[in-house]
């Protein structure tokens, strides 16, 4: 059977047509024996082929189970529901691993890694190219090809007009390739193609090298041909009626049956059989790549005898006063579970970098499905007690599925740096690198690119773009909405503009950084995936993102960042540096009534997960008492339950006004801890497995599709399937699909409880720190700005109501960071710092707070013993920071403006007979209090003074009982007076009021 070697998918990004599934799924249907996905100096979309084969193996499996059981799928299917499906195809295509490489001295060929060692060739060729050019490049030099190749095989593509030079370098890589190398006979589909297959046979005979068959295509099947248009036009930037020669002439540049080339090719159709026969001498396996991670041997204790030890010494540590024997069992049990899974390594690596970060006083929390573990809890990655919940570690860490464990880590967000670097120099550069992450086409962004080259105008492009939820949610109303919007439905460019634009969602656009994937391997990284630089400096990412890892079963390590953190850890140092008690995530007192009183009043601005209006809308209605409710607090307010209906039916059941009953005993042990109502992703997973007899595998399968943002998976094909099953096993059809829709939300955004319970320990953390230590708390997350969903202004506005006295800006008492200082009282205040003032670097903060001393007496001291510009001095007098020393904003602003016209200077300070100029004092209008709002917002986007809205109170509020008289009314011109002086606006729009412009002129 033929085999196709030289395929371009849309991984040669705005190039290549179709998707690598599609490819596979259309080689199956067509008979093909095998398949390379040779991507122009890339093997990014390799993984997506290769999982699309196990899909086709699955689906090729079943059906040959069902032929042995006379062609039904599990108990036959109830009167009314659909028919069980069938597999499409018999055929599995082999995969081949390829790239096409494009060097700079103008030679073209396909790289077919044929064994695992001419894998690792292939991929640090690659990585060769890709470090020393920038990212998204490749700079390849035939240099680069090593002289003993082995495990490769090479396919030659001759250029339509080769240069010069081009047949010597040719004949000198066919010298030290002899063998290996291999001349592609392609169709142009340009009616010269005999004549050229003619001078091409020629050619490999003048060099010694067999022909070998290869359509060349650019697409799945030929009704891409306009997509592949696009993506031209979108590559090179112009409109496609403009494309000229760069436009495909036709759509045969597509995937080929064997047919097909034998006609194509007529009297050299052997290439043909040659190409199925060089498909034959690979027999290199993908999916081979997964057991690479490294060792932890150290000191010559193994892996599993070093986390055996760690984890005891550890659980000494979390149980002073000894374990219980649950406890006890439960390590025991876990430690060999991972020792039958060898994945002690694993959980080492992630142990070291937790031990890292928390040397360097770097706050840290795991989560994920095997962080709540004991094995976990007592290696010091995460904090939260695995007693809390009810998870049970085989659903994550599980030796029939044989998949590697998930732990992801949270680091503070202003320190994470630390840590990655710290994993590059541990592990060395050639042993660890980042994930990519896939972008894809989205809405927003196809319709601006593929409407732009269609030739649509700005403004109906701005107009698409306002209807995106509209088009993309209510898929087949595009006609409504479009007239809603004035636009004509029935207008032939922008129908075939709206056909492309659903056609190209969810093709990759480009490459970019996962936000903290690792993968670290035993031998080189490079001989596993390319790398290449990514766009931040000092960090390198391989090509491959988190979904292809798993696909792969290769072991990633999730060095993530949360804001949260940074502020916690924050808080827990003043707590410490001002009361004495040194906290950390796992000694803060449990719970505390008065924490959970203060969340049932939703008194939550600031606080971690429950901050959101929907949270604070939630929160006295499900009254928290404990930490799982808690957890079920962050996992409940998500898009997934939201959708499936599962947030009104668990507050009536929690109040008492709704009857909670398990239509079986089995669906109990299920869903009690949660009142009947599926609200986790593991509950999920039980519920098909309990309810609907879904077997192992296809409840893994199920897993996959409900994977948080997940952008293959689809929950609704499982649909038949489980109705069926719950079916077979009695239950009620209506109470099956309402089931099933609650487990459809999940593939919207469901929430595991491994992490929504990671999560309700910052929950608590945040709550108790706002609760008992309400300015530290402000203090913290000021510091750790941006984070969260409040701006400063409303952070110091809620402290304040607190009871915290917050105090202003000050040039003699203010740090870069905010901090606490005495109030005079025997408590504690809030001291605004220098951070807070828009555009004010940290580094002029720091020379103003060294050159204190004793204090500063103007501005001009600050000028002279600080050594700031007069622009930052100007600055920091329009945030009002000198108002201690007796001069107002805009007293401080002339200083600062005087000191911009020449300071000091001794050829300008005096007058032309030598005498000394003295300034003459200025009288400068007083600023009322509308004014100094509008420029604390200007400056530091918060006022201690008068909330804006207060300004206008006599305006909005009349004062009660006082008679109104119609004559006394103010008219509407002097209500915009009023307005215009008391209201906050734009900096852009204010009439200056501190003179800015005109003051010195």
């Amino acid at each position: 059977m033929f085999a196709e070697l030289c395929i371009t998918s849309n991984f040669t990004f705005l190039t290549g047509a179709s998707h690598p599934e599609e490819y596979m799924e259309r080689a199956a249907l067509m008979g093909l024996s095998a398949i390379a996905v040779a991507d122009v100096n890339s093997v990014a979309g390799i993984v997506r082929a290769y999982s699309a084969a196990r899909e086709i193996a699955r689906q090729v499996a079943e059906l040959e189970r069902l032929e042995a059981e006379g062609g039904l799928i599990g108990p036959p299917a109830p009167p009314g529901l659909p028919a069980p499906p069938r597999a499409p195809v018999r055929n599995l295509p082999r995969l081949i691993p390829a790239a096409r490489l494009v060097f700079e001295e103008g030679v073209e060929m396909t790289a077919l890694a044929a064994s695992r060692a001419g894998w690792a060739l292939l991929c640090r060729m690659l990585s060769a190219g890709r470090l020393r050019s920038k990212k998204g490049d490749c700079r390849l030099r035939l240099s680069d090809l090593p002289e003993v190749a082995e495990g490769l095989a090479f396919i030659l593509h001759v250029p339509l007009a080769p240069e010069g030079g081009w047949r010597d370098r040719v004949a000198a890589l066919v010298q030290v390739h002899r063998g290996r190398m291999h001349l592609a006979l392609a169709p142009r589909y340009d009616g010269e193609d005999r004549g050229r297959f003619d001078l091409l046979t020629r050619l490999a005979e003048g060099f010694g090298l067999p022909t070998v068959a290869t359509a060349v295509p650019l697409m799945h099947h030929g009704r891409r041909r306009r997509m592949a248009d696009v993506l031209s036009a979108i590559r090179i930037g112009t409109r496609v009626e403009r494309l000229g020669r760069a436009a495909l002439a036709n759509g045969e540049q597509r995937l080929r049956s064997e047919a097909e080339m034998r006609r194509l090719l007529g009297p050299h159709e052997g290439a043909v059989d040659r190409a199925a026969a060089l498909a034959g001498r690979c027999g290199f396996d993908i999916g081979s790549l997964r057991y690479e991670y490294p060792s932890e041997i150290s000191g010559g204790e193994t892996a599993g005898g070093r986390l055996a030890r760690l984890a005891y010494e550890g659980l000494k540590w979390r149980y002073p006063q000894g374990a219980p024997e649950k406890v006890q069992a439960l390590l025991k049990h876990e430690l060999t579970l991972i020792g039958k899974l060898h994945y002690e390594p694993y959980f080492l690596t992630v142990r070291d970098i937790v031990a890292f970060a928390r040397s360097r006083g770097i706050l840290c929390q795991g989560r994920g499905s095997a962080a709540n573990s004991v094995v976990c809890y007592c290696l010091g990655v995460t904090s939260v007690s695995p007693e809390i919940g009810t998870m049970v570690f085989e659903r994550f860490v599980s030796e029939a599925r044989d998949e590697p464990p998930d732990i992801d880590v949270d680091f503070e967000h202003e320190r994470r740096e630390e840590v990655i670097q710290h994993i590059y120099e541990t592990y060395g550069r050639h042993r660890a690198g980042l994930c990519a992450t896939v972008i894809h086409y989205r809405g927003k962004r196809a319709i601006r690119e593929v409407g732009t080259v269609m030739g649509l105008s700005q403004d109906t492009l701005g107009a698409l773009s306002s209807q995106l939820w509209g088009f993309f949610s209510t898929k087949g109303l595009e006609h409504e909405r479009m007239r809603e919007i004035g636009l004509d439905p029935d207008d032939r460019r922008l129908q075939l503009t709206m056909e492309l634009i659903y056609e190209i969602i969810g093709f990759p656009r480009h490459l970019s950084q996962h936000v903290g994937g690792f993968i670290i391997t035993e031998g080189r990284l490079d001989e596993l995936v390319p790398i290449e630089n990514a766009a931040m400096e000092g960090r390198t990412v391989i090509c491959w993102d988190k979904d292809d890892i798993d696909a792969l079963g290769i072991l990633k390590v999730d060095v993530l960042s949360l804001g949260m953190l940074t502020c916690i850890r924050k808080a827990f140092d003043l707590i410490a540096t001002h009361h004495g008690p040194k906290h950390t995530l796992a000694s803060l007192p449990p719970e505390d009534p008065e924490v959970y009183d203060m969340l049932c009043r939703a008194d939550s601005v600031g606080v971690f997960q429950v901050e959101s209006r929907a949270q604070m809308n939630f929160l006295p209605r499900m009254r928290p008492r404990n930490f799982y409710d808690l957890v079920i607090e962050v996992a409940i307010i998500r898009p997934g339950p939201i959708q499936g209906d599962m947030v009104h039916p668990y507050i009536r059941r929690r109040n008492g006004e709704e009857r909670i009953d398990f239509p079986s005993d089995e669906l109990g042990e299920v869903l009690g801890k949660t009142l009947g109502v599926p609200l986790f992703q593991e509950q999920a997973m039980q519920i098909a497995i309990v309810g609907a007899g879904f077997t192992p595998e296809q409840a893994d399968r199920l897993r996959r599709s409900l994977a948080t943002f997940k952008k293959h998976g689809n929950v609704s094909e499982f649909r038949s399937l489980f109705l069926r099953g719950m079916a077979h096993k009695g239950y009620d059809s209506a109470f099956a699909e309402r089931c099933f829709s609650q487990i459809e939300g999940f593939g919207s955004y469901g929430f595991p409880e491994s992490h929504a319970a990671s999560f309700a320990l910052l929950v608590y953390a945040s709550a108790w720190l706002k609760c008992h230590h309400p300015g530290i708390f402000a203090c913290a997350l000021l510091n750790s700005q941006p984070m969260g969903f409040y701006a400063p202004a409303q952070i110091v506005r809620d402290a304040r109501e607190h009871g915290v006295r917050v105090r202003r800006v000050c040039a003699n008492h203010s740090y870069w960071n905010n901090v606490m200082e005495p109030d005079g009282s025997g408590g504690l205040a809030l001291r605004l710092g220098f951070r807070q003032i828009k555009g004010l670097s940290e580094d002029d903060a720091a020379w103003m707070a060294s050159a204190r001393g004793n204090g500063y007496q103007s501005v001009r001291d600050v000028w002279r013993r600080a050594g700031l510009r007069p622009s930052v001095l100007a600055r920091l007098a329009e945030a009002d920071v000198f108002a201690d020393l007796n001069l107002t904003r805009r007293g401080a602003l002339w200083e600062a403006k005087a000191l911009m016209k020449g300071g000091e200077l001794p050829l300008f300070s005096r007058d032309m007979d030598g005498e000394a100029i003295s300034e003459v004092a200025a009288h400068l209008p007083q600023m009322t209090e509308g004014e100094q709002v509008v420029e604390d917002y200007v400056a530091m986007r918060l006022t201690l003074r008068a909330h804006p809205v207060a300004l206008l109170r006599h305006i909005l509020t009349p004062e009660m009982g006082k008679p109104q008289v119609a004559e006394a009314r103010p008219t509407p011109a002097e209500l915009r007076s009023d307005l215009a002086r008391s209201r906050p606006r734009h900096p852009r729009d204010l009439p200056s009021p501190l003179g800015r412009g005109n003051l010195l002129c």
